[in-house]
């Protein structure tokens, strides 16, 4: 988790510069997260951290005393606070953020941001679909695109429980990292200009986006962009990294991925296995063909060999089978006298 604080600290530096903003870290524990945002950022005057367990409490508790402006209560997170509405709201659960997220959009002002984490993966990736249905009321996709599935689940799923406290969302950030789905949203009031959600089922017979698999329809789906472009230009990594390289190759990554923000990803050897071609093509010949014929093109942070494009999946397959015929057929190099 330490690489996943230093991306929160770039995201309130980014989104909220230098001010006097107010913060509460519903799920402190030992107040990790919170702490580095308040001592880190330069954008937070005050820091509200609750918890419930006695005894993280009172480590809290210690680890908070030298920091100006953290206060520590210990309390249940499902009440807002007499200290609400706050600018910044962090959910950082074990399991599933969502027996929060009623009071955190509550205790919000508007245009504040609520940032949640979820590392239920099982559910929300597809290999519980059943308890998916259940809990967050979407069929989910599974198999290597499932953890995509199960952020655009979880986005959708806010929308819904947004639209019944009369806000709406907006993703700013949103990711997956190993075991683990982290988002960032504005919260706005819904009002009669409030556009409609991009909320939406798929139908795998109509979609014309990566493959989802033969188990549809899947969704409901958040199928709006996962990122705002303009905040993506200006994540930079902190100062205070600590774990300054691997932040920035993913920042690198998220800041081309925002260009080319379209649902899901291809894979070149997942797209040559299904075409039945013996080699996939490089990466790189890929994108030069897509981008010659106007389409965008960007690495994923989600897979090594990841792909997204606003080219429809019979242009990516027709270009991977091209490309894949002409390395085939392109004659061995001589061996060096």
């Amino acid at each position: 988790m330490v690489l996943d604080r230093d991306l929160g600290v770039a995201f309130a530096r980014a989104y909220f510069g230098s001010g006097s903003q107010r913060g509460w870290d519903m799920l402190s524990a030992t107040g990790a997260r919170g702490l580095r945002l308040l001592a880190e950022t330069g954008a937070f005057s005050s820091f509200l951290f609750t918890e419930a367990h006695p005894e993280a409490a009172d480590v809290l508790r210690q680890n908070a005393m030298p920091y100006a402006g953290a206060t520590v209560r210990s309390a249940d997170a499902r009440e807002v606070p007499a200290e609400a509405p706050f600018d910044y709201v962090d959910i950082d659960p074990y399991g599933s953020p969502i027996s929060f997220v009623p009071t955190a959009l509550r205790a919000l002002r508007p245009r504040g941001v609520l940032a949640a984490t979820a590392t239920d993966m099982m559910v929300l990736a597809g290999v519980q679909p059943g308890a998916c249905e259940r809990l967050y009321g979407s069929h989910p996709v599974r198999g290597r695109l499932g953890p995509e599935g199960g952020l655009r689940v979880l986005l959708a799923y806010l929308a819904r429980i947004a639209r019944t406290e009369g806000r709406t969302v907006r993703p700013l950030l949103a990711y997956v990292r190993g075991h683990h789905l982290r988002l960032y949203v504005e919260v706005a009031l819904h009002d009669a200009s409030s556009a409609a959600d991009p909320v939406e089922m798929v139908d795998p017979n109509t979609w014309t986006g990566p493959y989802l698999g033969d188990r549809g329809p899947y969704g409901p789906l958040w199928l709006g962009p996962l990122f705002d472009p303009e905040l993506a230009t200006h994540l930079t990594t902190p100062p205070t990294a600590a774990r300054p390289k691997e932040a920035e190759e993913f920042l690198v990554r998220i800041r081309a991925e925002a260009a080319v923000d379209r649902p899901f990803y291809f894979e070149a050897n997942e797209l040559t296995g299904a075409l039945g071609l013996p080699f996939p093509p490089a990466r790189a010949a890929i994108e030069q063909a897509l981008v010659e014929r106007g389409f965008r093109f960007s690495r994923t942070h989600m897979r090594p060999e990841g792909f997204r494009t606003d080219a429809p999946r019979a242009v990516v397959e027709a270009t991977v089978a091209v490309l894949a015929r002409a390395t085939t057929r392109a004659p061995p190099r001589s061996a060096p006298p």
